[in-house]
């Protein structure tokens, strides 16, 4: 039932500008929590999330994953609901719920008849601050989620790898941390270790609720006043500054795990929305990964795939809204006959082009069409309309940010995407992993033995 956010992909972004043209209403209630709300009455159907201000980047060692941790010990009950009781509440009023976590929040949500909005509220506000943790339920969940970091990560070839590219991609930046958490910090973990981390960080005034769908945004402050105004506020403090330092160097490692076929991740340092004065810059690498990866006719999938021939998939990917300073990365398959080596240099040949030479104006606006077309789709999805207002507020932008993205997007000329990749794409910055795959009947065995 957890689902794992880990982070945004290439133009996920886009769906934020599916909120130009929309009305957000705004209420912030006594106790810090503020709710926002956009109607939408094209069906009678209304999603709720609740969004804190928690996840993996706020966590220091010793207890890394704790916050997926607690996402899953939510669901676990309280003095009013027993553990079962919401899933089970949800579901018999016809609605679906789930939760993520991602390096900068923790969500919940509930999709439901717009009519049952209250259903949803009255749950949300009673664990919010009166969650139980038992022992008997935490050593139940230990095992879910030491069985998920298995299945997600463990047995996944190109996930164990992102996990040690991480790791070693970043110095001090607490993004080098997985979500998911370190396997020993997970199996350690006590129900004080999350006690503590829940109040700290679940209260009103660290957390946003978004509400989409066919409602009228006065209505829903008031039903936000009758279940949530009671609830007490907490002493927030902030986090101190987690900058990562300057990387001075390329960074290589080979991750040797059992594996099909080998493969290349590249990622380079660089700034993201939130960073100081690097607006403009953030735009123009979000059109740059267009460039790169905007579709079947950009440059990776038409020269490296089906052109040259020399990788059997790639792509790249750059997060625009992200708390801290992230990765632009670039993944790729070789193709048969070819080498990791081989799919290096054709990656960074297509950098070398895009430093060298103005992406044409055509090409230019051929990708900024391809981003107001993903947008126009996703304002199909009230979740993922809810879910980009949630973001930009939770990692610090504010919700406001979504008007602005077309607009940023239509004015990155060719000259900034050379800039930006004049800027950042340079080794001094670039961290590589190389897959190395070990014999699958070496894992196979390693799972009879454990049995």
């Amino acid at each position: 039932m957890k689902k794992q956010l880990i982070s945004a992909t290439l133009l996920a972004l886009p769906i934020i500008a599916a909120q130009a043209d929309s009305k957000v209403s705004e209420h912030v209630l006594g106790n810090g929590l503020k709710v926002l709300v956009k109607e939408d009455h094209r069906s009678p159907v209304a999603v709720s999330q609740v969004w804190y201000k928690v996840g993996s980047s706020y966590e220091p060692g010793g207890i890394t994953g704790i916050s997926h941790m607690l996402e899953h010990m939510m669901f676990k009950g309280t003095d009013k609901h027993p553990a079962g009781e919401f899933s089970r509440i949800i579901a018999e009023n016809g609605g679906e719920e789930n939760a993520f976590t991602g390096q900068d929040y923790t969500a919940y949500f509930q999709t439901m008849e717009a009519s049952r909005l209250a259903v949803s509220f009255e749950l949300e506000a009673d664990r919010m601050r009166y969650l139980h943790l038992l022992p008997e339920e935490l050593k139940k969940e230990l095992q879910v989620v030491t069985e998920e970091r298995r299945m997600r990560t463990d047995d996944n070839p190109q996930a164990k790898m992102g996990e040690h590219f991480n790791a070693m991609a970043y110095s001090n930046s607490p993004y080098k941390h997985p979500v998911i958490g370190w396997p020993a910090d997970i199996a350690n973990y006590t129900v004080e270790d999350l006690q503590a981390w829940y109040q700290r960080w679940y209260a009103p005034n660290n957390a946003t609720l978004v509400v989409v769908g066919d409602v009228q945004a006065q209505a829903v402050f008031d039903l936000a006043e009758k279940y949530f105004a009671a609830l007490k506020p907490s002493d927030i403090k902030p986090l101190k500054p987690q900058a990562e330092i300057e990387q001075i160097g390329v960074r290589k490692m080979t991750v040797k795990v059992p594996a099909k076929l080998p493969s290349l991740v590249m990622g380079y340092k660089v700034p993201s929305l939130t960073t100081p004065n690097a607006e403009s810059d953030a735009y123009a690498l979000e059109v740059l990964a267009g460039v790169l990866d905007g579709g079947s006719s950009a440059r990776l999938s038409s020269g490296l795939v089906r052109g040259k021939q020399i990788a059997v998939a790639a792509g790249a990917g750059y997060s625009i809204a992200t708390r801290l300073p992230s990765l632009f990365e670039l993944e790729a398959t070789p193709a048969e006959g070819k080498s990791v080596q081989d799919l290096e240099k054709a990656l960074k040949a297509e950098i070398s082009k895009l430093q060298d030479q103005l992406v044409s104006a055509e090409e230019l606006q051929r990708i900024k069409a391809q981003v107001l077309a993903s947008a126009v789709y996703e304002r199909d999805s009230g979740f993922y309309q809810a879910m980009q207002l949630g973001m930009l507020e939770t990692v610090g932008l504010g919700w406001q940010k979504a008007d602005e993205y077309v607009a940023k997007v239509n004015q990155v000329t060719a000259e900034q995407v050379r800039e930006v990749a004049r800027k950042y794409l340079i080794d001094d910055h670039l961290s590589i992993a190389y897959l190395d795959p070990q014999p699958l009947q070496a894992q196979q065995a390693a799972v009879k033995g454990a049995k």
